[in-house]
């Protein structure tokens, strides 16, 4: 039996689908969809955009979820980055496999403080908080210091126009074979262009469309 199905995890994450599905923001709702477009390319205003999204959740798929999951249990991840932790689905994903692959360490950034504390809540709930090192802040600040000297795996989930942003700040510390995971990246095309034409840095694929995989050479 994995840790993703424990009585424990199975069915949190089972919950906290449920509620992510059902979830509203009313006031994301009242901004004009060209001003929510603006905000979403923009690399300066990316916390209003955020800031107007705190009651939405913005997890991963459950089918990502696995995924995540899978990558990391096969390449044996004992360090993993993850910039986005929002309401922490993908950070349980993530967190049960450092637990079946014997323990580990997981950095997670997140802005939002209410975020912050529903991600540790529900950490708690699923018994892996004390594989998770929640940095709580703008993860151009937060990922910029006491990184581990080897990460195996990235995460990228949080503003798409940061993603290479925060890749360069973790860069130097990827392993070869490192894997990197930015979910959404149909919408962050200047990323994708990025991976894949990196002067023999990275070996880059798209996965299910909205999927940038990439492995550090």
């Amino acid at each position: 039996m994995t840790t993703l199905q424990t009585s424990r995890v199975a069915p949190l994450l089972d919950r906290l689908f449920a509620e992510a599905d059902a979830a509203t923001s009313p006031i994301f709702h009242t901004v004009p969809e060209s001003e929510r477009a603006r905000l979403l390319d923009s690399k300066t205003e990316y916390l209003q955009l955020y800031s107007l999204m705190k009651d939405l959740w913005l997890p991963v798929s459950p089918e990502t979820g696995r995924l995540l999951y899978m990558l990391a249990r096969s390449i044996g991840a004992k360090t993993v980055i993850e910039f986005g932790t929002s309401f922490g689905i993908s950070t349980l994903f993530l967190a049960s496999a450092l637990r079946d692959n014997g323990g580990g360490r997981l950095i997670t950034s997140e802005f939002e403080v209410s975020k912050v504390a529903k991600a540790r809540e529900h950490l708690m709930e699923g018994g892996l908080i004390d594989l998770v090192e929640i940095r709580e802040g703008d993860a151009l600040q937060t990922l910029s210091v006491g990184l581990p000297n080897q990460v195996d795996l990235v995460l990228l989930d949080g503003a798409k126009p940061l993603y290479a942003d925060v890749l360069r700040l973790v860069e130097n510390s990827l392993r070869p074979g490192a894997l990197i995971i930015a979910d959404n990246a149909d919408l962050c095309p200047d990323y994708r262009e990025h991976m894949r034409t990196a002067h023999g840095n990275y070996l880059s694929v798209a996965v299910a469309d909205d999927i940038e995989l990439s492995i550090r050479l």
